[in-house]
């Protein structure tokens, strides 16, 4: 095949630019890429690609790519995928240049050469899609790697303080500005990178979030509340989430602290599922703080330690905001056993729920039961036994 060697070399200079406006059209990547860009790395490129084509019609019978070959495509591939070009757009790229060739193949070849110039095509198409396919997707995937190394770096070094804008440089992350940092916690550990989409998705920009800590920082005022229903709903379960804001990057280790205080407290207390900030256990996050004071708040209901169906009782009238038919009904009780129920609360602890002062000590107290854990106080965790035997108690 000589001479039509000879005769789609002359046309190589003509069939690179066709190649590479046909790319810039048809390709939203090449389309978007500066003129210079266009004509300078992209046409090399494209023109290199043609001078393997024109050695397969050249050598005529054999592989239409040697080992050499090959290696030189793979090593295109792996510096396209480093410089952030889609696999799809080196894909089409190769589709348009192998369109551009035929169409040329057509008008230049007599017509016993065609067939066997258009076998060669599709050969080398065959011998050298699936190696770029390979090296690119490889040449991702360490670049993933390093990224997502790189972006749990930056993250770390948010967290703790430390400097981090080397970090925010190479990961081409911007640091300023306001930030919500977000604790979760899962009933079960859902996947890791369905979190991460999840919340990207969300956001529509890549978080930063360490799945270990299960700790996220999210640019500017995010609609936290929103993230978390969408994150239910995309993992299947229920998900509990303190969010803290920082008014400046300095400020994130602050509050990713006081974000985990607030969901620990959150799930000490067994609260529903939501997201949770520091003014929604305010009184609850004062009360934590240990010391006498919790012991002895804690140890206001000590009297009805033997009668758990008291504890029960007071802790859903608490509960219900102190709403006596409310609290009778999901108890299943008259409202006379109610009220009876709640007299001998007051006896035994001689606090009086009529009296508004009283009632918030009783209500705190509650709380710390809980807080005290299992050391000083077992905490309320629901009914302890049956009506008949309760109400002998």
């Amino acid at each position: 095949m000589s001479d039509l060697h000879a005769r789609m070399a002359a046309r190589v200079g003509d069939l690179t630019a066709v190649v590479v406006a046909r790319c810039a059209a048809e390709a939203p990547f090449y389309g978007a890429l500066p003129r210079a860009t266009l004509q300078g790395e992209v046409a090399r490129s494209i023109a290199a690609v043609h001078a393997l084509l024109l050695r397969a019609l050249r050598d005529g019978g054999g592989e239409p790519l040697g080992p050499g070959d090959l290696t030189r495509l793979i090593e295109w591939s792996a510096r396209r995928a480093e410089e952030r070009v889609p696999l799809e757009a080196v894909i089409a790229a190769y589709l348009i240049g192998a369109e551009v060739w035929w169409q040329t193949l057509t008008e230049v070849a007599e017509p016993g050469e065609l067939a066997g110039a258009g076998g060669k095509l599709l050969a080398c198409l065959h011998a050298a899609l699936p190696a770029v396919v390979l090296a690119h997707q490889n040449a991702q995937e360490d670049l993933h790697s390093e990224n997502k190394r790189v972006r749990r770096a930056l993250l770390g070094a948010l967290l703790e303080g430390r400097p981090y804008e080397e970090l925010a440089g190479v990961a081409r992350v911007a640091v300023v500005g306001e930030h919500e940092v977000v604790a979760f916690a899962f009933e079960s550990d859902p996947p890791s990178r369905l979190v991460q989409s999840s919340l990207d998705a969300f956001t529509g920009i890549p978080v930063l979030m360490d799945h270990v800590a299960r700790i996220a920082l999210l640019p500017g005022r995010s609609d936290v509340p929103g993230l978390v229903a969408r994150l239910e709903k995309d993992v299947g379960q229920p998900v509990r989430a303190a969010a803290a804001r920082s008014s400046v990057p300095a400020a994130i280790p602050s509050a990713a602290q006081e974000a985990g205080r607030v969901l620990d407290l959150v799930r000490r207390l067994g609260r529903p599922p939501g997201c949770y900030r520091l003014d929604d256990v305010l009184l609850e996050h004062q009360l934590a703080r240990p010391g006498d004071g919790l012991v002895r708040l804690a140890a206001k209901l000590d009297p009805l330690e033997e009668h758990p169906y008291l504890l029960e009782t007071l802790r859903v009238f608490v509960e219900r905001g102190l709403n006596r038919r409310q609290t009778a009904l999901e108890l299943c009780v008259h409202r006379n056993t109610l009220d009876y129920r709640l007299q001998r609360v007051s006896a035994l602890t001689g606090l009086d729920l009529a009296v508004p002062a009283q009632a918030r000590l009783i209500q705190a107290a509650l709380v710390a039961r809980v807080l005290a854990g299992p050391a000083d106080h077992r905490g309320v965790t629901g009914w302890q036994g049956s009506a008949g035997a309760a109400e002998s108690g």
